[in-house]
């Protein structure tokens, strides 16, 4: 086997935002040499890896001539130039998650058409070249309100997504390619972290439950276990399972799902990543989703995806109003919690519901976790001096 350890060895992560910093975590605990690229020098990475590349992630010039560089290429980010992916994969170069597969996830409507075509259940919908041509469906009565419209490329934290229940709705949104959804009634939105190595070894996280901010379309809470019947949790495992498995896919995948009314799993969309609804694993499983995603790229045996305790994730976003130098007002006050552990992601400015931090809530009950998490949430604000 390759030493990955104290060795001159150099893992290339394309990105360098939080995720890539709460991967460093892990790189350093193994002392993998790990080189990042990302177009900020004040990025989360930037001063806690052991080599830092400022670039375009989008350049094709950059990545390859990054990607020349390292022994193993993943990512923390799937808007990256896949052309360039490709090359260096041409010549030998391991990337995980697979160029082709990070092709076909980077576009929605490309994603939907997999599903469609691989037996995946997913909502309906209908793809469009352009805004224009989804109004023009929508005048000759092809398309009724109302639905869900998604930007094709480049939609992130409910950036790209947008609930469409009159034309006046359409106004002001990207004009490029694009995706309608129908509207599906749901009980809960769920999700299943898949990990893969190139052996084929596969382990799924338990599932959990999202709850959504209503304005921000931003994840809130995220729960571990989800509060859902055992037969419902074993369905989207399974789903989820065959999603990685019809991709091939090597490395970490979240795959995100909708609970229909009559217990039915649709699968929304994917991340080939690391991933928000991850982040609990930290403090609550045996083997966290950072670590696993290491394993899984470097074809070493996977860990145990159980969770020690319950747990919660409280995401900190900057608050509206507030735009500046960071303050994490009432932090000493959470910290005077049991099982209470804050993450912070090195953002030095705030904006209304930008990613700062997250917390994370550990408890044997998962009612009582919600309830500390609840309190977490109304007592630490993410301001600006």
């Amino acid at each position: 086997m390759k030493n990955y350890f104290s060795s001159n060895f150099k893992l290339g992560v394309l990105g360098g935002g939080q995720l890539g910093r709460m991967l460093l975590a892990e790189t350093q605990k193994f002392d993998i040499h790990t080189v990042i690229l990302d177009s900020n020098t004040d990025a989360p990475c930037a001063q806690i890896c052991n080599e830092f590349h400022q670039g375009d992630l989008l350049d094709y010039d950059t990545v390859y001539n990054f990607g020349k560089k390292v022994d193993v290429l993943t990512i923390e980010i799937e808007n990256v130039n896949i052309d360039a992916l490709d090359a260096l994969e041409a010549e030998g170069l391991t990337i995980f998650p697979k160029p082709k597969n990070l092709r076909t996830i980077q576009n929605k409507a490309h994603q939907k058409v997999f599903y469609h075509d691989k037996g995946i259940p997913t909502a309906p919908f209908s793809r469009f070249t352009s805004l224009e041509e989804l109004k023009h469906s929508i005048s000759n009565e092809a398309i009724t309100f109302p639905f869900v419209w998604k930007s094709a490329r480049f939609g992130y934290d409910g950036n790209g997504v947008k609930i469409v229940r009159s034309i006046n709705d359409l106004e002001g949104l990207p004009t490029g390619e694009c995706i309608s959804e129908k509207l599906i009634p749901f009980k809960n939105e769920l999700a299943v972290i898949v990990a893969r190595n190139a052996s084929g070894e596969t382990k799924t996280y338990p599932v959990v439950e999202m709850e959504f901010h209503p304005e921000a379309n931003q994840v809130e809470y995220v729960i571990c276990p989800a509060r859902i019947e055992d037969s419902i949790a074993q369905k989207a495992r399974e789903i989820a399972l065959k999603v990685a498995d019809t991709f091939g896919f090597v490395g970490l995948l979240a795959v995100e799902m909708f609970q229909t009314e009559d217990d039915q799993i649709l699968v929304n969309e994917v991340a080939p990543r690391t991933h928000n609804s991850g982040h609990y694993s930290i403090e609550a499983s045996y083997t966290n989703q950072f670590e696993q995603h290491l394993r899984s790229i470097l074809n070493l045996p996977l860990g145990n995806t159980e969770s020690k305790v319950a747990g919660i994730m409280v995401n900190l976003v900057g608050a509206e109003g507030y735009t500046g130098d960071v303050v994490y007002e009432n932090i000493e006050e959470i910290l005077k919690i049991d099982g209470v552990t804050p993450h912070i992601y090195g953002k030095k400015t705030t904006k209304p519901f930008r990613k700062m931090g997250h917390v994370t809530i550990v408890n044997e009950d998962i009612n009582e976790a919600r309830k500390v998490a609840q309190q977490v949430k109304e007592t630490i604000k993410v301001i600006a001096k």
